[in-house]
C-alpha cells in the first residue's frame, strides 16, 4: 500500500474545504467492516485491517471494472444492517471533520444498502425487512447526528444505477420524500457505456426531478467519451458533471460548458486508479480546467478503495499540477456556489469560506 502518502507531510491546503463527490459506500472504515462482520457472524478473508486491506484497496492503477469489483468484498457486511448503516453515515462525518471539510454532499444508492423491496436483492443477501426508504432515513439520522456533534454540514445525493433502470423512478420519489430532510439531489452512476436514451426509466426519473425541483448531477466522461457528458447535460439536464475528464476531447462541447459555468466534480486520485486518465498527473485534464478557470471541485470519490484522504488529492494537485493556495480558495468557493444547498444556506457557506480565507465578505 505504498501508493499514497497519508499524513506524512504538511497539508497543501489547511483551510475549510467543500466536497461534492464522495460515495458513502466507498468511504467506510476497514475497522468498521471487521467490527460489523464479527457482530453479524460474517466470514471475511482476514480479521485485521492490515490483512483485509489488500482485498478492499486497489493497489495499482487498473480499470473502472476492477475498481467497482472491490465493493463486493465488503458491501454484504454493511447492507441490510440498520445499526451499521447509521454508524457508517456518522463515521463519515467524523472523517470529514478531520479533513477540514465544512460542507459535504455524500452520495449512495439506497437500493444497494437494502434487502427488502429491491429487485434484485444486492450482494447475494437473503431477503430481509430493510427497504430503500428506511435506508435513506438511517443515513439521514447518522449524518444529522454527525452534523450536530461535529459541526460539519452534511447532505446526501441519491444514486440511480445505470445497470438497474428499474430502480430509478423510486430513487426520484425518495429524493422528493426527503427533500426537506437532508437529500439535496439525484445522481446517475455506473457503467457509462449504457445509453440513457435506451433506458427511458433514467430519463423519466430525471425529467421528474426537473419537474419537482430536485437538483441533478451525473457521472459522465469519467471513462466514457465526451458524448456521454453531452447526453447528461442535454437528456438528463444535469447541473453538475461527476468527473467529466473526457469533455475536453470535444472542444465545442467543452467551450459551451465553460460558457455555461458547468461544474465538474473532479477526483484526481480516483481518476488514476480507475484508468480514467493518464496515470501521469502532469498530463491530467484538471490542468486544462485550471488554466481555463473552469468551475470545478476536488473530491475523494471512494477513499476506502483508494486508501486516500482529501489531503491526498490536494497534495497531488499542488505537487504535480502547479496548484496554488489562491487556486484552492477559488475552487472551494466555486464548489460552495455550485452546491445543491438552498440559496440562503449557500450564501452563508460562501461567506463562511470567504471569511476563513481572509477575503472581504460579499454574496
Amino acid at each position: 500500500m505504498a501508493h499514497q502518502c497519508i499524513n506524512t507531510r504538511q497539508e497543501a491546503f489547511n483551510k475549510p474545504k467543500v466536497e461534492l463527490h464522495v460515495h458513502l459506500d466507498g468511504a467506510i472504515r476497514l475497522e468498521t467492516i471487521l467490527d460489523v462482520a464479527q457482530r453479524r457472524g460474517i466470514a471475511l478473508p482476514a480479521d485485521t485491517p492490515v490483512g483485509l486491506a489488500p482485498f478492499v484497496i486497489l493497489q495499482v492503477p487498473s480499470t473502472l471494472t476492477d475498481f467497482l469489483s472491490k465493493f463486493s468484498q465488503y458491501m454484504h457486511v454493511i447492507a441490510g444492517d440498520r445499526e451499521a448503516i447509521k454508524r457508517v453515515a456518522y463515521e463519515f462525518v467524523e472523517s470529514k471533520a478531520k479533513e477540514g471539510v465544512v460542507y459535504v454532499e455524500v452520495r449512495y444508492s439506497p437500493h444497494l444498502l437494502a434487502n427488502s423491496k429491491v429487485d434484485p436483492i444486492p450482494w447475494n443477501q437473503e431477503e430481509g425487512d430493510l427497504t430503500p426508504d428506511e435506508v435513506v432515513d438511517l443515513v439521514n439520522q447518522g449524518l444529522s447526528e454527525g452534523e450536530k456533534k461535529l459541526g460539519v454540514k452534511a447532505r446526501s445525493i441519491l444514486c440511480c444505477m445505470r445497470h438497474q433502470p428499474n430502480w430509478s423512478m423510486e430513487v426520484v420519489e425518495l429524493c422528493k420524500k426527503y427533500q426537506k430532510n437532508g437529500v439535496v439531489a439525484i445522481d446517475l452512476a455506473g457503467d457509462e457505456s449504457q445509453d440513457c436514451k435506451a433506458c427511458p426509466q433514467h430519463r423519466e426519473a430525471f425529467e421528474e426531478a426537473v419537474r419537482s425541483g430536485i437538483h441533478r448531477t451525473a457521472h459522465a466522461g469519467e471513462v466514457g467519451q465526451a458524448s456521454v457528458v453531452k447526453e447528461a447535460v442535454e437528456v438528463l439536464k444535469a447541473e453538475r458533471i461527476g468527473h467529466g475528464y473526457h469533455t475536453i476531447e470535444d472542444e465545442v462541447l467543452y467551450k459551451q460548458l465553460l460558457k455555461q459555468n458547468m461544474h465538474f466534480e473532479v477526483c484526481p486520485i480516483s481518476s488514476k486508479f480507475t484508468g480514467a486518465c493518464d496515470p501521469d498527473f502532469t498530463k491530467h485534464p484538471l490542468i486544462r480546467f485550471k488554466e481555463d478557470e473552469a468551475n470545478y471541485s476536488l473530491n475523494t470519490d471512494d477513499p476506502l478503495i483508494l486508501n486516500s484522504t482529501l489531503d491526498t488529492d490536494y497534495n497531488t494537485a499542488q505537487e504535480y499540477m502547479g496548484f496554488t493556495e489562491d487556486e484552492f480558495k477559488r475552487l472551494n468557493l466555486n464548489a460552495a456556489n455550485s452546491s445543491f444547498l438552498p440559496e440562503k444556506e449557500k450564501g452563508e457557506l460562501v461567506n463562511h469560506l470567504r471569511s476563513a480565507y481572509g477575503m472581504v465578505n460579499s454574496l
